[in-house]
This record gives structure tokens, C-alpha cells and sequence, in this order.
């Protein structure tokens, strides 16, 4: 069983394809989502290839050290360090008011409690309950309502103040967003954005309100588009928040671990000091997307890298 736990937040920065391949939809290449919410995810094991890469990037003289956390090429042993999937908490969605609202639901938010709980984090905050399916709870002093309704995309919701959720955006803030100057906008906007919607209404702005884009591939000769070569891809929207529950055992193999290894905090430890700043997940690396900001909780204000 895992002895140390953490959570990484993921803000993303471009969008983000973290694809299944080729879809029976509408959409010709979809992206990864849960079989029974149907929430947008990105699985362990492309999470666990990204940090392994971040790693090695940062740290490529301390290869005793990333065998021992991610595992070795061959099958001698397991890896110490195990990511989960990365999790929706905060979906971006346009709206007429505010540019756009960071969205989330009772649902989602129940869910990272449940998380942050196994990793012994104490939230300051609950999962605030909709008086009713039809409206939905913003922060106090919001930028995104008037006259108690808010528009995102063409449906209109009811909306009523909250003090939990200013509660929840003031933790997100502290211990999600990003670090460092650049993002200082973004931090103090959550406050001025979020908004809690009923469970279903969130759940059809992440089936619907994600990037869909026309790709072609030209013949360089004719210039025009090559037979079979018009597909769509949907992306993750700029802004999205997702995170990632960690774990971490004690070193699976004491003979080839470092020396100052005793137990599961010191992976961890070194995961949380190695992999941080920026990644770069999923496909279409060439064209910029998939780029992500890494957060650690209780992370300090430091400049990112």
C-alpha cells in the first residue's frame, strides 16, 4: 500500500489533445474521457510518461535517483511512484458576461475532496448544495452575472451568491493556480469567475463546449487537400484546471536505490522538488499544444520554469 500521498494540479495553457484515436462520432479524433461520467481525463499512464520526462529533463545526471521513482527500461522492479489519472475540477466556459466563467458542479467538487482526503489534505470548505436543479452559485462580487442570471454560451442560469464558493475559490487560488508573477491576473480572476452548476448542466458543457478544429494535409504540388487528409480533433480548452492524485511506496528495490533512501517521502519529495514549471501532454507537440503548468499544493510563490 502507498505510505506517502500528494496532489499535482495540471492549468492548462494551450489546448490539450489527449486523444483515443479514431471515433464513431461526429468528431473524428476525440479525446480520453470517464466510461461513466463522461468527463474529460488524461490517463495514469501517458501522466506517468510525462513526469518521467520532466525528470529527465531537469535531472538527467540523477538516473540512480528516476530509476528508482518511475522504474527501470527492463522488468527488475516496479517504480516507487504511481500517479492516478488527471481529473476535471474546473472546466472554462465562454460567457457573455466576464470573457468566461471557470465552471465546475457539487459533483466534481465532491470528488476532489474525496481525493485530497487520501492524501491528508484538510480543505477549509464542503461541496456547496444547489437549492434547486434550475439555478446555480457564484462568488460574491462576481464578474459573470447580472441581475441574478448569468449567460454561458446560449443557456441562461438563475444564479444566487455564495460564501462557500468564494470559500472554495480562495483555496484554489492558494493551492491550484499556478505560481509566479505572469499569473497573478488569472489567480485573482478566480474569484470573479467561478460558478457552480447542477451536475448535469456541467457535465454537457465538457461533452459540448470543448475546441473542435478542422486539420489538412495539402499536396504541396497542387495545394490542395490530399485525398482522405480533412479530419476533426477536439481539444481541451485553454484555462482548464485538472489534477492529479500521487502515491508514493518506499524504494522496490534496496540494493539499487540511493543510498539516503529509507521511505515513501523521500520519492516523493524528490518527484516534488524535480518535476515542476511546465510539461507538454498529449499529441500535436509540433503545433504547440498540450502545454501545462504544473502545481504542487502548498507549493510557495516561487517564478515557474
Amino acid at each position: 500500500m502507498f505510505q506517502a500521498t500528494d496532489i499535482l494540479f495540471l492549468y492548462v495553457e494551450t489546448p490539450l489533445h489527449a486523444g483515443t484515436g479514431a471515433g464513431l462520432g461526429a468528431v473524428d479524433l476525440p479525446i480520453q474521457r470517464e466510461r461513466i461520467t463522461g468527463y474529460p481525463l488524461v490517463q495514469a499512464s501517458s501522466i506517468k510518461g510525462v513526469l518521467r520526462n520532466v525528470a529527465e529533463r531537469k535531472n538527467s545526471s540523477r538516473a540512480l535517483e528516476i530509476t528508482t521513482t518511475f522504474g527501470p527500461e527492463n522488468s527488475d522492479h516496479a517504480g516507487a511512484f504511481s500517479p492516478g489519472d488527471a481529473r476535471l475540477l474546473l472546466f472554462p466556459v465562454r460567457s457573455l458576461l466576464g470573457i468566461f466563467a471557470w465552471t465546475t458542479s457539487p459533483h466534481a467538487l465532491s470528488r476532489f475532496i474525496r481525493d485530497a482526503g487520501f492524501a491528508d489534505k484538510n480543505l477549509a470548505w464542503q461541496a456547496p448544495k444547489l437549492p434547486d436543479a434550475n439555478t446555480a452559485l457564484v462568488c460574491q462580487n462576481n464578474d459573470i452575472s447580472a441581475d441574478n442570471q448569468v449567460v454561458l454560451e446560449e443557456f441562461s442560469f438563475k444564479v444566487q451568491e455564495n460564501g462557500e464558493v468564494n470559500k472554495i475559490a480562495d483555496w484554489l487560488e492558494k493551492n491550484a493556480l499556478p505560481t509566479g508573477d505572469e499569473y497573478d491576473y488569472w489567480r485573482k480572476s478566480l474569484l470573479k469567475r467561478l460558478i457552480v452548476l447542477p451536475d448535469d448542466d456541467f457535465r454537457e458543457f465538457t461533452r459540448f463546449s470543448t475546441e473542435v478544429v478542422a486539420r489538412i494535409q495539402l499536396d504541396n504540388d497542387k495545394k490542395t487537400v490530399r485525398d482522405g487528409m480533412l479530419w476533426t480533433e477536439e481539444n481541451l480548452p485553454t484555462d482548464t484546471l485538472l489534477y492529479v492524485p500521487v502515491y508514493a511506496t518506499r524504494p522496490r528495490s534496496n540494493e539499487k536505490a540511493p543510498a539516503n533512501w529509507k521511505d515513501a517521502g523521500d520519492v516523493l519529495n524528490f518527484v516534488r522538488q524535480t518535476v515542476t514549471g511546465r510539461a507538454q501532454i498529449g499529441g500535436n507537440e509540433t503545433i504547440g499544444r498540450g502545454i501545462v503548468a504544473l502545481r504542487w499544493t502548498n507549493q510557495s510563490n516561487e517564478k515557474e520554469g
